[in-house]
């Protein structure tokens, strides 16, 4: 008889379970947490999009895995219309079950078990376990002219989570040409594209980068920021249609399928963009208050051109430390080695609190 080894033993441990005392310690201000460690929206989705999964609540059959054809279109139409990427049919683009879910399964979803996997050295937690999962040998890399040759897999994130920073055109030029040299595929997470503050973000598909053909190449895109639906778990794939399809395959005998009145939902969230440009004015304004704020308090923001999250060190503490020190003033941000070893040093500060807890988070920073 075998003996079995848990999946859960070769992951690590769940990130925001090892700062639970640190968040105990923060609530018992005074005045109550403030809660900067999450990127989960607090606003209302929008009232259009609200309806259009009502309207459709009733729909008792099973949902197409690959997406209807409507909501196919909206998805191809909404690349283009907001970031440029041209050229994709109807067959190159998938619905899934939000991005975590996808980011999670594509070195499994892609058959990649036993290969290299690589992702940023300071990198959102799931692409290693995505990785693990999948049993991939993990390298953390951010120059393709240092990667190893025989990677299978890359995991881009341009605006990156945490550190806000953008990757420019030639940098994901590089990566595509890694990508034609050794056969890898690319999977560019562009959750916060739209989100640009201090730098104009380009997606792996746009074909200044591409120059048209995105054999290798995937893009993930999700409607839970900018469109606040992370509670609806809208997420898409679009890029080589190839490899789409053989997602598609896999997921069809799987069920991972995005559920029907979801799937409306969506359609709604992306005919349209004014939301959009809405909740991004909300986003601008809360971070500039926190910008403000924080050297005033003896902090240091370092990136943090794009995305959601404000990527800050304190002279003389480490991540660890200076989230004690934020704790104590009642504010939970999250801590750099989340992300890796490269950003010990650095604190994660969210943007996505009401306009009354940033205003909140600024006056202790500045008490």
């Amino acid at each position: 008889m075998g003996t079995r080894q848990p999946l859960s033993t070769v992951l690590p441990d769940f990130p925001w379970d090892t700062i639970a005392d640190v968040k105990a310690r923060a609530a018992s201000h005074p005045d109550g947490l403030v809660d900067l460690s999450v990127g989960g929206p607090v606003d209302d989705v929008p009232p259009t999009i609200q309806l259009a999964l009502a309207e459709n609540a009733a729909a008792p059959g099973y949902p197409q895995t690959a997406g209807t054809p409507e909501l196919r279109a909206a998805i191809v139409a909404a690349l283009s219309r907001r970031f440029g990427i041209e050229g994709l049919s109807s067959d190159a683009v998938l619905p899934t079950i939000g991005l975590k879910e996808v980011v999670a399964w594509l070195p499994t979803l892609l058959g990649l078990r036993g290969q290299t996997v690589v992702i940023p050295e300071v990198a959102y937690p799931t692409y290693e376990v995505g990785a693990l999962i999948a049993g991939c040998n993990v390298v953390r890399c951010d120059d393709p002219s240092k990667a190893p040759r025989d990677t299978a897999f890359v995991f881009l994130n341009s605006p990156s989570n945490p550190t806000g920073a953008v990757a420019s055109v030639e940098l994901l030029r590089s990566w595509v040409a890694f990508a034609r040299e050794t056969g890898a595929i690319i999977a560019s997470d562009e959750c916060y594209l739209y989100l640009g503050w201090a730098a104009e973000p380009v997606s792996l598909l746009h074909p200044s980068v591409t120059d048209g053909d995105n054999t290798g190449l995937l893009a993930l895109h999700s409607l839970s920021k900018t469109s606040n639906m992370a509670s609806y778990r809208c997420g898409m794939v679009s890029g080589d249609e190839a490899l789409v399809q053989e997602i598609l395959e896999v997921r069809k005998h799987t069920g991972l399928i995005v559920p029907g009145p979801i799937q409306h939902a969506m359609v709604a969230a992306l005919e349209t963009d004014l939301h959009e440009e809405m909740q991004r004015s909300t986003y601008a304004m809360r971070r500039l208050e926190l910008l403000k704020a924080l050297p005033e308090a003896g902090f240091t923001v370092d990136h943090s051109e794009a995305g959601l999250y404000l990527w800050a060190r304190r002279e003389g503490m480490d991540s660890r430390q200076a989230l004690d020190w934020l704790a104590e003033r009642g504010i939970l941000a999250a801590p750099g080695d989340f992300y890796g070893p490269a950003g010990a040093q650095h604190v994660r500060i969210a943007l996505t609190a009401t306009d009354e807890n940033i205003t909140a988070a600024a006056r202790r920073l500045r008490s």
